[in-house]
C-alpha cells in the first residue's frame, strides 16, 4: 500500500548493523556496485576492475587484505536489478548471506592480521637482549659454506652473485607478487603515464617473514634519534642469515672488518644507524633513511626533492597507503626492451607526498638483508662505480661517501 512503511527482513536488518560496526563499507561499495553492472564472468566479479575483459583480477593495494572476490555470478544475478523488495527470496537472501560472510570475515582477518602485527611490532621495541630472534641459519644447515672463494676474493661481481645466490628469502615474480609496469616515458617527461599502481598485489605472507618483519617496523615513520631498540634488534636478525655471514667472511679475509663477529655487528649498526649531517643540518639523517626509507628536501634548500628512497618495500608501503604516485617506468637506454611483470631491476619516476623523484632505481623482490649485505660490500670494497653481475642482470651499483667512513647514498643502476 501506498504510504505504507515497509518492514525490513530480519536477515537483512542483521546485515546493516554489522556492516554499520565495521569500517567496510567502502568495500561494500565496491563490491556491490558489480551488481548494476552486466557481468559475463561466471566464477566470480571483481568490483575494483568492473570485470574488464571478463577476468578476475586480483585486488589493488587498497584491498590487497582481502583478496579476490568469491560471490558468485549466480548470486548477482539474483540481486541485480532489485531496488525494491518486498518478500525477498532465497537467492537473494543467500547472496546477501555470502556477500556479509566474505566482507565480514574478510574484516576479520585483517583485523586479527593488524592486531598481530602491531604486537609483533611493539615486541621490536623492547630492549634487544628481551627480544626473539630467528635460529641462526648456520644452527639450522649445518656445513653451509659462507667462506668465500679466491675468485670472489679478486672479483667483486663475483661475490656479488654470490650474494644473489645466498638470499634465499628472495620473493618470486607472478608468484609471491604482481607488478603493473605501465607506460614507459623519458626522464623530462611530465604527466602520469601509469594508470595503475606499480604493485597489484603482494602475497599476504611475504611482509611477515622475519627480516621483513622487522624491516617494516623500522619503516613504519621511522625516527633515527629514537628507534635504536629497532635498529639494534634489526642488525641482529639479519646477521643470523647466509648473506650477512658471507659478507663478514668477506671482509674479515679483506681485513677490513673485525674478526669477532660481536664487534662486526656493532660496525654494521654504525655504518647504518649512526647519525650525521646532510644538507647543511648537523646530526639529521642516516645511511638507512636515505637509502630505505628516503628523505624531502624541504624549503631553505632550493625546490623541494625527494633524494634515496631506492627500496621496493617501502615503495610497496608507501603506494598502499597513498602517499606514492607511481607515474611510469623510464625508458631502458637500448630501444625495444621494455620492463614486464617478471623484471626486478626497475627504473621508476614517483611523487612521493606530492613531490617528484625523476629517476629511481629499485630492486623488487630482494630482501633487506640482501640489500644490506650488498651495499655494504660495495662500500668497504669498491669505489663510486661497482660494474657487477647481480643474478641475470648487469647493474652499476652507484656508492657515494661522505667522508671516508660514511655512506651517502648507493643504488643499483642498469647497465643495459
Amino acid at each position: 500500500m501506498v504510504g505504507e512503511k515497509k518492514t525490513v527482513d530480519p536477515a537483512l536488518s542483521e546485515f546493516y548493523e554489522a556492516m554499520e560496526r565495521t569500517n567496510a563499507e567502502k568495500i561494500a561499495h565496491e563490491t556491490l556496485a558489480g551488481i548494476s553492472e552486466s557481468s559475463s564472468d561466471s566464477d566470480g566479479f571483481d568490483a575494483e576492475s568492473e570485470n574488464e575483459g571478463a577476468k578476475d583480477w586480483p585486488w589493488r593495494p587498497s584491498h590487497v587484505v582481502f583478496g579476490k572476490s568469491t560471490i558468485k555470478q549466480g548470486q548477482i544475478d539474483a540481486m541485480r536489478g532489485r531496488s525494491q523488495f518486498d518478500e525477498p527470496n532465497d537467492d537473494w537472501l543467500d547472496a546477501i548471506d555470502a556477500t556479509s560472510d566474505e566482507l565480514l570475515g574478510a574484516y576479520s582477518r585483517a583485523k586479527d592480521d593488524a592486531m598481530a602485527e602491531s604486537e609483533a611490532w611493539n615486541g621490536y621495541r623492547k630492549p634487544p637482549s628481551e627480544q626473539k630472534y630467528s635460529e641462526d641459519v648456520g644452527h639450522i644447515h649445518q656445513g653451509l659454506n659462507f667462506e668465500p672463494t679466491r675468485e670472489e676474493l679478486d672479483s667483486l661481481s663475483k661475490a656479488c652473485s654470490r650474494l644473489w645466490e645466498l638470499d634465499m628469502n628472495r620473493i618470486v615474480p607472478g608468484k609471491d607478487y604482481i607488478i603493473d609496469c605501465g607506460e614507459g616515458k623519458k626522464v623530462y617527461q611530465k604527466g602520469d603515464m601509469a594508470s595503475e599502481s606499480l604493485f597489484s598485489w603482494l602475497g599476504d605472507d611475504v611482509l611477515r617473514k622475519p627480516t621483513y618483519s622487522r624491516f617494516c617496523a623500522l619503516l613504519d615513520n621511522y625516527n633515527p634519534h629514537q628507534d635504536k631498540h629497532e635498529e639494534i634488534a634489526f642488525v641482529e636478525e639479519i646477521a643470523r642469515t647466509s648473506p650477512i655471514k658471507y659478507l663478514h667472511r668477506y671482509l674479515v679475509q679483506k681485513g677490513v672488518v673485525p674478526q669477532d663477529y660481536e664487534d662486526f655487528k656493532k660496525m654494521l649498526t654504525s655504518l647504518w644507524f649512526d647519525l650525521y649531517g646532510r644538507g647543511g643540518n648537523s646530526s639529521c639523517s642516516t645511511a638507512f633513511e636515505h637509502v630505505f626509507v628516503g628523505e624531502i628536501k624541504g624549503p631553505g634548500q632550493g625546490e623541494s626533492e625527494v633524494s634515496g628512497f631506492h627500496n621496493w618495500i617501502q615503495f610497496y608501503l608507501e603506494e598502499a597507503k597513498g602517499n606514492v604516485d607511481y607515474q611510469g617506468y623510464i625508458f631502458p637506454r637500448r630501444r625495444g626492451e621494455s620492463p614486464d611483470s617478471e623484471i626486478q631491476l626497475l627504473i621508476v619516476q614517483f611523487e612521493w607526498h606530492g613531490v617528484l623523484k625523476s629517476v629511481s632505481n629499485t630492486l623488487i623482490g630482494v630482501s633487506p638483508k640482501f640489500e644490506v649485505a650488498l651495499y655494504t660490500l660495495c662500500f668497504f670494497v669498491g669505489g663510486e662505480d661497482n660494474r657487477v653481475d647481480i643474478g641475470p642482470y648487469s647493474v652499476n651499483v652507484k656508492c657515494y661517501r661522505l667522508g671516508n667512513n660514511k655512506i651517502g647514498s648507493t643504488f643499483p643502476i642498469a647497465e643495459n
